[in-house]
């Protein structure tokens, strides 16, 4: 366990109403909670998230994926469909800064929450929305999730070998990638609202953050005026050799090192030859600019690869680091998992959560003043109901109590 921990402060006093699920809405609200806002999801007395549950009928099957998303939250439950349990989340808005969704498209509205709704209680709350489509798409009354994003959105396009199908990213950015560019702008309307004491209303589709991070291949069409295409492990648009995954000791499925030399940086290849032992190669017409060792890009990946083979991705990073040459191994989360540097710096923290099995997890990568914001156990279903009634409402036991008697609450 790291001591440079600490709990961020910067949000502190914002208020958050927390209406999300799954992953894109609750990556949003959870980078602000570790920013230090008082996050409270409002959840469905009889089942909460689906993130709890993805499995049917296995309560709590997967909670991993629901700990991940979740730290440094509280949670209430409420049943919306009634009257008093809705009237007690109208309360709740009074008091908040911050209200946001990723419901179905027109779930909230049919809750009787819609942004005028909800501008109605509090002319100053922030209103945010996540959905899979954007106003105006054809498709913005359709369900979404991150591989359905993904694949509209153009990263499934540029993914995979250049001969091969495309290929979903490895990791959710669809729904990860949507969250960060909210709370961004979440942040951004908070700072806003300091001089004017105005809410806004607050709209990204996941298709559309997407785009945001296919700047890169959109410049790479913008340069050849075709559509961006797949490159395996090279980088479309950037013709340089050697470049790309070279194998590496004993031979597993992640032995690899990746090793990109820059034409900006025509040394690069000179020193890498100095590295391998191949100084019989510099100055070789064959290879003496970027552009020939691009055309001959099989024979330098294979002089290179000679290389690679005889060491360990460590070694090899290592090595080739030291020489001044961009190199990265290949590391998978149980490579990751067991760097203890992670966790002396916080970015690796152990959630203590005291129903499931201790779980080290990825906090906020973000360090301020040399200390990590620290990670705290995510909230079990209704957990802190009595909690926020009485600090956001100043509503004593006996009230919570009666509200729990007529079903407003879990």
């Amino acid at each position: 366990m790291s001591n440079n921990l600490t709990d961020f402060t910067f949000l502190q006093g914002v208020k958050i109403i927390d209406f999300t699920q799954f992953e894109a809405g609750p990556t949003c609200t959870e980078a602000l909670a570790w920013l230090g806002a008082d996050v409270v999801k409002i959840e469905n007395p009889n089942r909460g998230d689906p993130g709890r549950r993805l499995k049917p009928n296995q309560p709590d099957d997967d909670p991993y994926y629901f700990h991940i998303l979740n730290a440094n939250k509280r949670s209430i439950t409420a049943n919306l469909k009634s009257p008093e349990g809705l009237g007690l989340i109208q309360d709740m808005i009074r008091k908040a800064d911050v209200m946001i969704e990723n419901f179905a498209p027109g779930a909230i509205e049919r809750l009787g929450l819609s942004y005028e709704a909800v501008r109605e209680i509090n002319p100053g709350i922030i209103y945010a929305q996540i959905k899979g489509f954007g106003e105006g798409s054809p498709f913005e009354k359709n369900l979404a999730f991150d591989m359905i994003a993904q694949a509209c959105g153009g990263t499934f396009s540029v993914t995979g070998e250049a001969d091969g199908p495309p290929t979903r990213p490895g990791i959710s950015l669809g729904d990860t990638g949507t969250g960060m560019v909210m709370a961004i702008t979440i942040l951004g309307a908070l700072y806003k609202r300091r001089e004017t004491g105005e809410g806004h209303k607050l709209q990204v589709a996941m298709q559309d953050a997407i785009l945001h991070y296919m700047r890169i291949p959109f410049s790479t069409m913008g340069l050849t005026g075709k559509a961006a295409e797949r490159g395996g492990s090279k980088v479309p648009g950037i013709v340089n050799a050697p470049m790309g995954l070279y194998p590496c000791a004993p031979g597993g499925p992640n032995d690899y090192v990746y090793i990109m030399t820059s034409r900006a940086n025509p040394e690069h290849w000179d020193r890498l030859l100095k590295l391998i032992g191949r100084e019989d190669l510099i100055g070789d017409v064959r290879y003496l600019t970027p552009a020939d060792r691009v055309e001959r890009e099989a024979e330098v990946d294979g002089v290179i690869a000679n290389w690679t083979r005889g060491q360990t991705k460590y070694d090899a990073m290592k090595l080739v680091g030291e020489a001044g040459i961009p190199a990265g191994a290949v590391l998978d989360t149980a490579e990751l998992n067991e760097d203890v540097t992670f966790e002396h710096r916080g970015v690796m923290q152990t959630m203590v959560h005291p129903v499931h099995r201790p779980f080290k997890m990825p906090g906020w990568p973000v360090r301020v003043d040399g200390k990590a914001t620290r990670v705290h156990a995510s909230p079990m279903l209704g957990q802190h109901t009595e909690e926020v009634m009485s600090d956001w409402l100043g509503l004593n036991e006996a009230a919570v109590s009666e509200l729990k008697t007529g079903g407003a609450v879990g």
